[in-house]
């Protein structure tokens, strides 16, 4: 369980959460909406331990982010909304140098497997000349070399098409319920986020996506 409690950050003088409070359990999804720059970049950051909160408490599994950093950084799986790979690497080349970073090994039969299970079957052409929605496919399959409790998303299927959307859609789903992973994602798509999410936190002063999402029966938190 990741729980959140009192989280406060600042930048400058502009207050971005005040008191923030929230928990998530193993197999939940959980989509966070909001106008751009209304933090929910920041939120993805702090959780993902890259950046601080000015106060408050953050625990994943009873691990305290302050003392176990490094404990918990195994994790944790965090994809950033700009892709992060090597685009003159193949998407083999790529998956082999990720997992050597990896605390955990995989062989090549498995990383590939990895690929496979996301309809990812470019294996030797190079990272720069795929789609994008492949190119999101195989950001998220770095991203879980590692085998993470729980995954971090922002804005994971922006600007892709929309088979890679479902497909990608599909997958998270599958991490969910069968292999019980907490997943927080940032999301502009509506459509998505009541499909995919089992709550949503809308976060800002604007009331925008809270009155979208008030008729789809989903629980809503507002930060």
């Amino acid at each position: 369980m990741l729980d959140v409690q009192s989280l406060v950050k600042s930048y400058d003088k502009n207050t971005i959460f005040h008191h923030l409070s929230f928990k998530v359990w193993p197999g939940e999804i959980i989509g966070l909406v909001g106008e751009n720059g209304a933090g929910k970049s920041t939120l993805l950051r702090i959780l993902a331990t890259i950046d601080k909160p000015d106060s408050g408490n953050i625990k994943l599994f009873d691990f305290p982010y302050e003392t176990n950093r490094k404990e918990v950084r195994k994790s944790i799986g965090y994809v950033p909304q700009d892709i992060a790979i090597w685009e003159e690497l193949s998407v083999r080349e790529n998956m082999i140098f990720f997992e050597k970073l990896s605390h955990k090994s995989k062989s090549e039969t498995q990383l590939r497997e990895l690929c496979l299970e996301m309809n990812l079957d470019k294996w030797q052409e190079q990272a720069k000349t795929l789609s994008g929605g492949m190119k999101r496919k195989l950001n998220l399959a770095i991203t879980l070399i590692h085998d993470p409790d729980i995954l971090l998303l922002d804005e994971p299927t922006v600007g892709i098409d929309l088979k890679s959307k479902i497909e990608i859609g599909s997958y998270l789903l599958k991490q969910a319920k069968e292999h019980n992973k907490m997943i927080i994602y940032t999301s502009h798509d509506m459509d998505e986020i009541n499909e995919l999410c089992d709550r949503v936190m809308c976060i800002g002063k604007d009331l925008f996506y809270e009155n979208i999402l008030v008729k789809s029966g989903k629980e809503i938190i507002s930060i």
